[in-house]
């Protein structure tokens, strides 16, 4: 892995521990591969039961059984899952997702601005439970009525888990009236507010099903040129096969530049022994990428 850029938020006390957090949480490779398990709360159970999905996947312990037979995957889900199975998984590398909100009702009318946790009680279990407790998740809706209210909060919260020598990784969603969520230009404004916010990784909507799959990867490049140095990893989407998303996140990866996955439904909709195959094998696309350099991308929009 190329050498860490500390951010200045980050005290000269607390500089040894963030290098060792992000490296945790990267399996020393600078990319990220995040197993999205904080839709529990984002979609209740439609998610995790139902017709399609594999029973293995109506207990929450089936995310820390994947996450643990996975080399180099980040558990990303809230401090309530973590209590209660932690113990048994010791050795998996979390992130604590901060805020959510449910699918019941009209989501315009929700605020979901608010941080369930302070970082500093994230800090503090932290100690107490000697977990491999790495950073804090956030999701920031981007176009909605409570964006000043997110921006001012998760800008707190960045700061704060920079203090504790945390690494801060943010779900990036524009959203709204006349919002075009799967534009590319709307999408790289939204990884440019990212960067604004001292984020570590950011998280963003990917295009696709599109007909020509590589001309989009290239196009992707304005995300990762907005991003600067806030790396960016793109979520999984919609359910797909295997084998469109090994090779998806391979032209991510290589084409566009971004530097990682997270990956939910994709895989632990899946049996154990099916999800842990498919997340071994999206690991070793992800750490064994070769960091490109960020350069100028071409006219293509």
């Amino acid at each position: 892995m190329s050498e860490i850029k500390v951010p200045l938020s980050v005290p000269t006390s607390k500089r040894s521990e963030y290098k060792s957090n992000y490296k945790l949480a990267t399996a020393n490779t600078g990319n990220l591969f995040l197993i999205a398990g904080d839709q529990k709360v984002e979609h209740l159970n439609n998610d995790f039961f139902g017709r399609g999905i594999s029973l293995d996947d109506a207990s929450p312990e089936h995310l820390f059984k994947i996450a643990s037979g996975t080399k180099g995957g980040l558990l990303a889900t809230q401090l309530g899952l973590i209590s209660r199975y932690g113990a048994d998984y010791p050795k998996v590398p979390y992130l604590v997702k901060l805020n959510g909100k449910t699918n019941l009702g009209l989501n315009d009318e929700k605020d979901s601005s608010k941080c369930w946790w302070k970082v500093e009680e994230i800090a503090n279990f932290k100690k107490q439970s000697k977990l491999n407790i790495v950073g804090i998740g956030y999701t920031l809706y981007l176009g909605g009525k409570f964006e000043a209210q997110m921006l001012s909060r998760v800008a707190r919260a960045i700061n704060a888990a920079h203090e504790y020598g945390m690494i801060a990784v943010l779900w990036v969603y524009p959203r709204g009236k006349n919002v075009k969520e799967d534009d590319i230009h709307t999408i790289a404004g939204g990884a440019g507010v990212a960067a604004c916010l001292d984020a570590d990784f950011a998280k963003v909507k990917y295009p696709y099903g599109s007909k020509n799959n590589k001309l989009i990867a290239e196009k992707f490049k304005e995300v990762i040129a907005a991003a600067g140095r806030t790396k960016i990893v793109c979520m999984g989407g919609d359910k797909r096969t295997s084998k469109e998303i090994l090779n998806t996140t391979k032209e991510q990866l290589n084409i566009s530049g971004t530097n990682g996955l997270a990956v939910g439904r994709n895989l632990h909709q899946r049996p154990l022994e099916e999800a842990i195959k498919l997340a071994g094998e999206l690991s070793a696309i992800i750490h064994n990428s070769k960091p490109k350099k960020k350069s100028a991308f071409l006219g293509l929009f």
